[in-house]
């Protein structure tokens, strides 16, 4: 347990660099001199020795973007684990259920209408949400295998809206409409307002506070269900809170962020090569591993090129190989 604390105690140092030098990174750098007392005025009387224009780009600029990547980054990676754990399949990604799918359907739809940004982040929220109702409802009226019911539903409801999906993009303005889809589908967190943060930082919270609390139970669902049940818990009750919290937090991440892939199959892997596959230890892991690693893609996305990469490119062109890595390191199962 003490080399547990002392790995997750580097994790959390990690983060923390990581979060000082995103604010040195990019076109517009931030001393950290400077960054700590500009954040540090705020609570000290400190005399003024930097410009106005700083104290926007720390606080209106970089700072949202920073707490966007680090909630994001954190929510997928978390959603990943426990549904892995949930499925008892490592392949599984957050978007299994269709919330993804949902999402990018209603920020489209929304595009589309002309909505403002506000309209499409609570778009792409709300179908991201009924997306995930949508597979749930119909597969408890299947009485098969319950898990395997609601992959298979999941997989058919994210077909139907990644279809109208894809009939918005056909009949789109290819002028205007059509790159905006596409560039949100790519995933980004360029122009994140502090708003934005606060808009979603409660249903993340909504999500990831019961999960935390319930991660000595998260274990039972790797078990087959007969065996959970002999331990006396009620399986079915904590799957429907794990796909509660996993919805909050993903519908929540993709409406502000669009599709950021990979990171939810990755992360939690990785985690487990750390520490283990006990996810009283794996789900604190992940969600420092899932925040370190959004904000240095988001870091690359932004000092790379003089034109932002958009976020999914990054996350497949690392996670991909990365994966494959895995399943040529055949001597690590996935759950030992």
């Amino acid at each position: 347990m003490k080399n547990i604390a002392n790995k997750r105690g580097f994790l959390l140092a990690l983060l923390i660099i990581t979060f000082l030098l995103s604010f040195v990174i990019g076109r517009y750098p931030v001393p950290i001199g400077t960054l700590l007392k500009v954040i540090l005025s705020k609570i000290f009387p400190i005399t003024k020795t930097w410009t106005d224009t700083i104290e926007t780009i720390v606080f209106r600029v970089r700072l949202p973007r920073i707490l966007a990547a680090i909630l994001v980054g954190a929510s997928l990676s978390l959603s990943g684990a426990v549904y892995q754990g949930m499925f008892r399949n490592p392949l599984v990604s957050p978007d299994i259920l269709g919330v993804s799918a949902g999402g990018a359907f209603g920020a489209a739809l929304a595009i589309f209408l002309s909505f403002n940004t506000v309209g499409i982040q609570i778009s792409a929220f709300i179908f991201g949400i009924l997306g995930v109702a949508l597979v749930y409802l119909i597969s408890i009226k299947i009485k098969e295998d319950p898990v395997i019911s609601l992959v298979i539903i999941g997989i058919l409801i994210g077909s139907i809206f990644t279809s109208f999906t894809s009939l918005i993009k056909y009949i789109a303005d290819t002028e205007d409409k059509l790159p905006t889809i596409t560039f949100w589908l790519m995933g980004s967190l360029s122009g994140i307002s502090p708003k934005d943060v606060k808009r979603v930082f409660i249903p993340i919270l909504l999500g990831i506070v019961p999960l935390y609390l319930l991660r000595w139970k998260l274990n039972v669902l790797s078990l087959d269900e007969d065996e959970a049940k002999t331990l006396g818990l009620d399986t079915g009750r904590l799957r429907i809170i794990v796909i509660i919290c996993s919805t909050l937090m993903t519908a929540a991440s993709v409406s502000i962020s669009g599709i950021i892939g990979w990171i939810g199959l990755v992360i939690p892997h990785l985690g487990r090569i750390i520490v283990g596959p006990d996810y009283r230890v794996l789900v604190p892991t992940t969600l420092l591993l899932g925040s370190i690693y959004l904000l240095i893609i988001d870091n690359m996305a932004r000092a790379l090129t003089t034109v932002e990469i958009p976020l999914g490119i990054l996350t497949s062109l690392i996670g991909a190989p990365f994966f494959i890595f895995l399943l040529l390191n055949k001597g690590r199962s996935w759950d030992k």
